[in-house]
């Protein structure tokens, strides 16, 4: 073989197009969006998006009165709590299956409140509860602190599973973003110290490397409502000057892992016009290769979070119905 017999990695193309339905929505979102500029910036990017990131009220989040929603603190790290919000059906015939849920935000936003109307019809249809975790945000609290509130969050939930009304072997982790990012390394964290037992993973348009130098990172500059330049504020916010270089713990990023066998069955979906296309590809990818379960959906023009914020598109109810679908198949097996 000669060296003009190596393929050569075809040269990057222009951005994905934006699927027809969701590019008119974004046209109306992006003006709403805060500006992210740099990690000192922060604080007032915390400020401009409290009206996009509305922390829900237990009364609503209960569903009218199906779902019975408290608030619970639990010892985190020394000197502070951890807030779990749990929701579980008035009807439900203990012990019932759990969902722990990691909120999004970009390693940077969000609390536990910040939970989706899908993930509460999740609990309606399965009878399950909800607990959703609260964890620490950078750059207030660097990796690894984030990653261990859901950890902790975790193992309080599995531990207290008797007085929670739950099965602790049908636990079930999903996040959205960050919070996609952050459920990866809690499993991760889960199978390597031998922690928790989860039954299955949901990662949506997860946050996985930090790296951030992907096709779909490069095609995706300056585009949507999360591309490149902001994925890196998220990024070097959680890890600082680490971030990108050789050391990063596959805890704070899981594309960094290389080894990904003995986690539970997987459901990854992204959009094909997103930052995270790639890393989501890949991440399932190195699942398959090391024998592990995993189903892929890449929604062909999906930017970042289009189904929360364009939910009545098309594709963001393709996308959901594809969640139900599966969901269906693990909660039934």
């Amino acid at each position: 073989m000669t060296d003009s017999d190596v393929a050569t990695p075809s040269p990057i193309g222009p951005p994905v197009p934006f699927d027809p339905e969701l590019a008119a929505a974004l046209e109306v979102i992006l003006p709403h969006m805060p500006t992210f500029t740099s990690v000192e910036s922060i604080p007032q990017i915390r400020a401009r998006a409290g009206d996009l990131l509305v922390d829900r009220s237990n009364e609503d989040l209960s569903r009218e009165g199906a779902l019975h929603v408290e608030e619970v603190f639990i010892p985190g790290a020394p000197g502070a709590q951890i807030s779990l919000i749990i929701c579980r059906p008035v009807r439900a015939q203990a012990p019932t299956a759990a969902f722990y849920h990691t909120h999004g935000g970009g390693m940077i936003l969000g609390s536990n409140r910040m939970i989706s109307d899908e993930m509460l019809d999740w609990m309606v249809e399965f009878d399950a509860t909800l607990i959703s975790v609260d964890y620490r945000l950078a750059p207030d609290t660097p990796h690894p602190g984030p990653v261990e509130d859901c950890y902790t969050g975790l193992t309080w939930v599995a531990d207290h599973a008797a007085e929670l009304g739950i099965d602790p072997a049908r636990i079930v982790i999903a996040g959205e973003s960050a919070g996609g990012g952050l459920a990866a390394a809690t499993a991760l964290l889960a199978r390597d110290r031998q922690g928790p037992a989860i039954a299955a993973q949901v990662l949506m348009c997860p946050m996985l490397d930090d790296r951030n130098d992907t096709p779909s990172a490069i095609q995706g500059e300056g585009r949507g409502v999360w591309h490149r330049h902001t994925n890196e504020i998220g990024w070097s916010a959680l890890l600082g000057e680490s971030r990108g270089g050789p050391d990063v713990s596959p805890y704070a990023a899981p594309a960094r892992a290389t080894d990904l066998s003995g986690l539970p069955p997987t459901l990854i979906d992204v959009g094909s016009a997103e930052t995270f296309r790639d890393e989501a590809v890949a991440y399932a990818g190195n699942i398959w290769r090391a024998g592990g379960q995993a189903e892929l959906h890449v929604f062909a023009g999906g930017f970042h979070g289009y189904d929360g914020l364009a939910p009545q598109a098309t594709v963001s109810q393709d996308t959901k119905d594809a969640r139900i679908r599966w969901l269906r198949r693990i909660m039934n097996s």
